[in-house]
């Protein structure tokens, strides 16, 4: 039986060659392929195949598009779950998708909820109505994007519903200090692991990106952290065990207020 106690997790930090679909799913497969037998799950950064594009006519795809396919293809062959955003097409709308394929290919899509209005993203994209959680290899992972970082009643974990929050993103260098202040504040809030992966490099617009991506503990302690500006894979390892000892030694969550959020 395998153990599930733990839960390897791949960083992949690295830059996005602006707007080329087929160059960034070659380039992202490659750094996929190194981690075969070495990770159970691998996070790429939000929209690794276009970068902050606006082009959305222009490069978005169905969920049976090339991207997806591609990470099919990866997920299987590698023995490896993948995660990460893309540019979807659905029924004459466009989103900031994200996906989780699975080594047996399931696939899972959540699409970005608050849109970067101060870069026009609400003016190309439409905003999603529900989280994701996923049940794998035994943990329970959100999966959000990016600007929801900000806004910490989206993910509010009610009872546990999750173990690991995770955050892909392309965030800018400007603003790392509040991307390394909430990645810690919701950890301890949720009392979950949280991991944030961020892309590295400068895209079209000339917007530089730190990376920073890190993996927290559920008391708010960086646990591994790929540093700034280089483009790096790391992988790191959580365990259960320190999650449950936390959650029954201090069990706040009960003492969570009760609030019905709506969405519109």
């Amino acid at each position: 039986m395998e153990d599930f106690s733990t839960l390897r997790i791949s960083m992949i930090q690295s830059h996005i060659v602006w707007e080329d679909v087929e160059e960034n799913i070659c380039y992202y497969g490659e750094l996929l392929r190194r981690l075969k037998g070495k990770t159970d799950l691998a996070v790429l950064p939000e929209l690794f195949t276009t970068g902050m594009s606006m082009r959305t006519k222009d490069l978005s795809e169905p969920n049976d598009g090339k991207t997806i396919v591609a990470i099919k293809r990866y997920a299987r062959d590698y023995g490896l779950a993948v995660t990460g955003s893309f540019m979807a097409s659905d029924k004459g709308k466009y989103y900031n998708r994200a996906f989780f394929i699975t080594p047996d290919e399931q696939e899972f899509f959540y699409d970005k909820r608050h849109l970067f209005g101060m870069a026009g993203e609400d003016e190309h994209f439409s905003s999603g109505t529900k989280r994701l959680i996923v049940d794998y290899r035994g943990w329970k992972i959100c999966f959000l994007v990016c600007y929801d970082l900000r806004f910490p009643v989206w993910s509010r974990n009610v009872d546990n519903e999750y173990d690991v929050l995770i955050y892909v993103a392309n965030w800018a260098e400007s603003r790392k200090k509040v991307w390394k202040s909430l990645l810690q504040a919701r950890a301890i809030e949720n009392m979950c692991f949280v991991c944030g992966v961020n892309r590295v490099g400068v895209d079209a617009g000339e917007f530089k990106y730190h990376g920073g991506s890190q993996i927290i503990s559920p008391k708010g302690k960086k646990l591994f952290d790929a540093g700034e500006k280089e483009a790096k894979t790391v992988t790191g390892i959580i365990r259960r065990s320190d999650l449950e000892k936390l959650r029954t030694k201090f069990p706040v969550w009960k003492d969570a207020d009760k609030f019905q959020l709506i969405v519109e």
